[in-house]
This record gives structure tokens, C-alpha cells and sequence, in this order.
């Protein structure tokens, strides 16, 4: 199985190196960072990636108009606002948007048997 991609966009805050370390370096991700929004989109089109972080690096408006780019182009994308208060969470929220993704995305199967429906049985018993 593939490991998940995730796209880390903003510029590098004090608090943020721990974080982007602490997601660069778990094994079951594959990481990418980025400091600038253009950056984030040139990525983006690049590789496929399953989740986006967005950074307290980012202006508001960098923001809007990457979600908007985003979810336009894959609109199963998950993007997660990163700041420094859901530093602890990081990791469970990435986990619980990747489990929910995944699920989604199993096929279903549903099956109707009816091969007897019209046969007619004549059995006599002796």
C-alpha cells in the first residue's frame, strides 16, 4: 500500500518546526513543504496529494484561493488549518481525514440472487 501524500504549505514558524518535523518524519506519510503559496500549487499539480496542511504562514487570502484551487481540482482533497493550539491533535486529525477518505473510497458490492425466480420445480415423490 502507498503511503499517503500530504502537502505542508506556509512559511516556517518558531512553533511549526515541530510539527512539520514530527509529520516529516513519520514513516506512514510522505511529505512535501512548501513556503509560499505559488509554491503549494506548482506542487500540487506535480504529485497527487490525499491532504493539505495550511499554515499560519499563509494570509487569508493565500488561503481562500488555494482551498478554492484545491478543491476544484480534487474535490476529495482534505485540508487541514494548521496553528499552534491543535499542535497535539495533528496527528489523530490527519489520521481520522485519511481513515474517512479511505472508507469512502471501498467499493460496495450488492448482490440480488434470483437465478431460481421463474423456475419451475416439478418434483414428484414417490
Amino acid at each position: 500500500m502507498n503511503k499517503p501524500t500530504i502537502l505542508v504549505a506556509g512559511k516556517w514558524e518558531p512553533g511549526f518546526t515541530t510539527s512539520t518535523e514530527f509529520i516529516k518524519h513519520y514513516a506512514a506519510w510522505a511529505t512535501t513543504e512548501v513556503a509560499t503559496a505559488e509554491e503549494a500549487i506548482e506542487k500540487f499539480h506535480q504529485q497527487n496529494f490525499e491532504v493539505v496542511i495550511l499554515t499560519d504562514g499563509l494570509s487569508g487570502e493565500e488561503e481562500k484561493k488555494l482551498r478554492r484551487i484545491f478543491t476544484v481540482q480534487n474535490p476529495d482533497i482534505i485540508i487541514i488549518r494548521y496553528n499552534d493550539e491543535n499542535d497535539a491533535l495533528l496527528k489523530g486529525e490527519i489520521t481520522n481525514a485519511l481513515e474517512k477518505l479511505h472508507k469512502s473510497r471501498r467499493p460496495s458490492y450488492s448482490v440480488v440472487d434470483d437465478a431460481l425466480k421463474n423456475a419451475e420445480l416439478n418434483i414428484i415423490v414417490q
